[in-house]
């Protein structure tokens, strides 16, 4: 069965429209100039508003190679993804919300991309992150735009288990690339990038791959641009129609690769802690007011 990838749903429609049947043309007319509400409905739905009956939709689907309406709708998520500019994802996610049902549909939105992501993580390339982490000789991490929190916090913590990390600052293409001058094949390269897919976190992930360094990706798809340079995909769901960039599900996944070098390194973790402990007490580091609990008696 076919797998979606970004353009092919619209180039497999122009292939074969001739040989499409009248209500099929009407499907693929439809999709063409409305995938941004299409993906949003069900089979039975885009029936009806097409005029033509769900199993219509569902052989249209299938002739197409996908694996019937669902893969169909992966396709059309991949199209709306890439696709989309961020106006036009603000009306698609906020036409179909009322005010009053904005909390509980954004958090509702991160718990369901928390399970997509829980049940499509692949555990081998998980577990050969851990390991190409821990044997890396310097680890650089790059993540721009609504990434940046995210390679920041992953580098935060990887300081306090491993040696030479360093969160690769973007502001320019230029010091990206002096940043990471001296990476080799002893070296690993973390790559964070969602949609809309960075040129710059790209650049740099194949200038990596180009100095022989592992390179290891949080993306949102098997199909991201980020993993051509990549022998280690982590798939993470993010929100794929909305102005805002959903990254619960990513940070969730970072939150879980720390916890697993940390449970690799215990040793080292902990003496490194005791370390900071020491030297935070010794400077005052933290406020012993803003640490101890106020007392309930006056």
């Amino acid at each position: 069965m076919r797998e979606s990838s970004t353009n092919e749903l619209l180039q497999i429609m122009e292939q074969q429209y001739s040989s499409f049947s009248k209500g099929q043309k009407k499907l693929a007319d439809f999709i063409r100039d409305n995938y941004d509400k299409a993906v949003f409905m069900t089979a039975a739905k885009m029936g009806a508003e097409v005029g033509v009956s769900e199993s219509t939709v569902v052989r249209f689907a299938s002739q197409m190679g996908y694996k019937g309406y669902p893969g169909f709708q992966t396709a059309l998520e991949e199209l709306v993804r890439n696709k989309l500019n961020s106006i036009q994802r603000m009306e698609v996610a906020y036409g179909r919300i009322s005010q009053s049902e904005i909390l509980q549909t954004v958090l509702q939105s991160d718990i369901d991309k928390i399970k997509q992501t829980i049940a499509c993580i692949d555990q081998p390339a998980f577990e050969l992150a851990v390991d190409t982490i821990l044997n890396a000789k310097r680890i650089y991490v790059v993540g721009i735009r609504s990434c940046a929190p995210l390679a920041e916090f992953l580098s935060f913590y990887l300081n306090l288990i491993c040696d030479n990390v360093t969160a690769v600052h973007t502001n320019s293409a230029s010091e990206t690339f002096e940043q990471l001058i001296r990476i080799g094949g002893e070296d690993a390269i973390i790559g964070i990038s969602f949609p809309r897919y960075s040129m710059r976190t790209l650049k740099a992930l194949e200038f990596a791959s180009n100095r022989k360094a592992k390179v290891i990706t949080l993306t949102d798809s098997p199909h991201s641009p980020m993993n051509l340079y990549s022998s280690c995909n982590l798939i993470a769901k993010s929100d794929m129609a909305s102005i805002v960039d959903s990254l619960v599900a990513p940070l969730s996944v970072i939150n879980a690769l720390v916890v697993a070098l940390c449970m690799k390194k215990q040793k080292d973790v902990i003496t490194t802690l005791e370390t900071l402990e020491d030297i935070w007490d010794e400077y005052q580091v933290y406020s012993r007011d803003e640490l101890n609990h106020v007392s309930d008696k006056i």
